[in-house]
């Protein structure tokens, strides 16, 4: 398996003096998801966790509906393939299996770039139609919240790295990581923590609370919902159609999440103080 980062050659002017030195860079290659063998999407991505990031993306997708929907998910053994370590072939089962022909006709087959995730392809509407919205009587208090991205920090291997890598971490009501994934691109660390609980059976995830380095967009809450996770969190701000989508879905939306302070855009009830 490739690594997650590379040996680089770099300039560095500090105070108008330049040295050349080595530097590490995070990996980003194609990784080929393949449906009983047959091609269904690329997406760019760190190495690591792959099995991971492609159930995780198929459950966002609407191709896995469960954990029950998944057959088998592993490298390509094709022995044709010139690189097998970066195609991973899904066998559905049960009702998702007959529905093969219409996923794959439905799917364009094309590059999602890492920073821009699936482009919206479920729209609010659908969503609420599909499912119902989260209803959680829990509560956690704002003392757990601030000590979350410290937490996540701390188990961040390869950011230490490489200091270009984006991460997400699924915690406990009282604050415990419980896993934690890195990748270029937010959606895909997402993806692949999502999809760790969907081939270890575990959603869904209502007693969880996602967290993620970077700005919440509209895909990621839709990944938390789909994963029935009913509290994000974020460093950076939301956008206004996550922040709808959160509205709907009865999701706590939490964003600028630094020190001690945060901002709750919907759900405030479930932040007790």
């Amino acid at each position: 398996m490739a690594e997650a980062f590379h040996g680089v050659d770099v300039t560095r002017v500090r105070a108008g003096v330049r040295t050349h030195e080595r530097d590490r860079a995070a990996t980003e290659e194609p990784l080929e998801v393949r449906l009983h063998d047959r091609p269904f999407a690329v997406i760019m991505r760190t190495p690591g966790a792959d099995r991971e990031l492609a159930a995780g993306f198929l459950l966002a997708e609407g191709v896995l509906k469960s954990a029950d929907d998944l057959g088998t998910i592993e490298y390509c053994t094709d022995p044709t393939a010139e690189h097998p370590e970066n195609i991973i072939n899904a066998k559905l089962v049960n009702g998702s299996a007959e529905s093969l022909d219409k996923f794959l006709a439905e799917r364009r087959n094309v590059t999602t770039n890492s920073s821009c995730g699936m482009c919206g392809r479920l729209t609010i509407d659908s969503l609420k139609t599909n499912l119902p919205p989260l209803v959680i009587p829990w509560t956690v208090p704002s003392s757990v919240i601030v000590e979350i991205p410290d937490r996540l920090r701390q188990a961040q291997a390869v950011f230490d790295e490489t200091g270009g890598l984006h991460a997400a971490g699924l915690f406990t009501r009282d604050g415990t990581l419980e896993t934690v994934a890195e990748d270029v691109g937010r959606h895909n660390a997402v993806d692949k923590v999502i999809g760790r609980m969907v081939i270890q059976e575990r959603l869904p995830l209502n007693n969880s609370i996602l967290f993620v380095s970077g700005r919440t967009s509209f895909e990621i809450v839709q990944k938390a919902f789909l994963a029935g996770i009913p509290m994000v969190a974020a460093v950076s701000a939301p956008s206004s159609l996550a922040i709808e989508l959160a509205e709907e879905c009865g999701i706590t939306l939490i964003g600028f999440l630094r020190g001690q302070n945060f901002n709750i855009y919907t759900h405030p009830e479930r932040v007790t103080t």
